[in-house]
């Protein structure tokens, strides 16, 4: 059980529980509210929602879900932005927070969110992203359960505008020098730090192309570069499987092995085949999930894909923003996931 960003209308997404964007009063809103109504019987879910009165802000109540695909839907009223200063980013946390409390207590395997209060409620989409992230990461922590935050198309969902700048600068360049330039800003550092500005950017540069550069998937690292070794001292030097080198790298991160499948984003299930199978070859999503997890660097990253028989690729973007996120230690796989399906390519959950 994990996370997800999907595309779709909610009103449509199959799930035990689906969450609607509720008005504060029994009266049938716009946006989510109206096409849950509609979908779900619209006399039938507003003579229930009748019955429950008028919703505080942040606080969530549920109903059937009548003709939807789903067992319950919790109702639950977000903030109106009022310029960021007035308690919304709380009551936010708390619609979602207590939608999955409520949704547990409701015995549900699955909850399907809205992007709350980023409609007609003008909560920035940048900002609502962010929180809804930070506390269904948290919830997943404590707690399994399938979660997805179903956007209806890919304008909803909006990140900063420097940080769209940044990616779509690494995309385009293929090398990492927007992010020397966001760290020196090499036209404001005094002189003698411009010249040490300039080696960290060119050497960061020269490793980013040196990954996507190599054609080989298998680096051969630890195998002497020797002419006066056989073939059969070559193919007879014991090198770490995936498996061993996934769970070395566990044991030396000082975490416990749920704490890094809770915070790759992969399911208990998985992961149990995963160490129960010294041969196990995974996805390439898998093992950067993983690799995120665990906070590796590029080096460790490319190393753990070379024993997977895997690589970075050139020519894709997903790879691209891996990278990114990497390099500038963004090490949360929810975030990455909103990245990556922002620019329309497939999430690593």
């Amino acid at each position: 059980m994990a996370f997800r960003i999907i595309r779709n209308d909610i009103a449509k997404v199959k799930a035990d529980v689906i969450v609607n964007t509720a008005n504060p009063k029994p009266v049938i809103g716009a946006g989510t509210d109206s096409r849950i109504y509609s979908a779900a019987g619209s006399d039938d879910l507003l003579k229930e929602r009748k019955k429950i009165g008028e919703i505080a802000p942040g606080e969530a109540v549920y109903t059937p879900a009548f003709r939807l695909d789903a067992k319950y839907i919790i109702h639950t009223v977000g903030p109106v932005w009022e310029g960021g200063d007035k308690g919304e980013e709380e009551i936010l946390r708390r619609c979602y927070r207590n939608s999955m409390n409520l949704a547990k207590e409701l015995k549900a395997e699955s909850i399907a969110f809205p992007l709350i209060s980023s409609g007609s409620y003008g909560y920035p989409k940048d900002k609502a992203l962010m929180t809804a992230l930070e506390e269904i990461k948290g919830f997943l922590f404590e707690n399994e359960m399938d979660i997805w935050l179903v956007i209806l198309d890919r304008k909803s969902l909006e990140l900063s505008h420097d940080l769209e700048g940044e990616i779509e600068s690494f995309i385009s360049d293929s090398h990492a020098s927007v992010v020397m330039d966001r760290e020196y800003s090499i036209g404001m550092v005094r002189e003698d730090k411009r010249e040490e500005a300039l080696r960290r950017r060119r050497a960061m540069k020269n490793r980013t192309e040196e990954i996507f550069m190599h054609s080989i998937p298998v680096h051969g690292k630890g195998v002497p570069a020797s002419a006066s070794l056989s073939l059969d001292d070559i193919v007879g030097k014991k090198e770490d499987t995936f498996q061993e080198r996934l769970f070395r790298l566990i044991d030396e991160s000082g975490m416990d092995d749920v704490e890094v499948y809770k915070k790759a984003n992969v399911d208990r299930k998985l992961f149990s085949k995963i160490k129960g199978d010294r041969d196990y070859r995974p996805s390439k999503k898998t093992v950067l999930s993983f690799a995120i997890a665990l906070e590796l660097d590029i080096d460790k990253t490319d190393d753990l894909l070379a024993r997977a028989g895997l690589a970075f690729s050139p020519s894709s973007n997903a790879d691209k923003i891996v990278c990114y996120a990497i390099t500038t230690k963004q090490y949360n796989v929810y975030v990455i996931d909103a990245w990556l399906f922002k620019y329309g390519l497939s999430t690593l959950s």
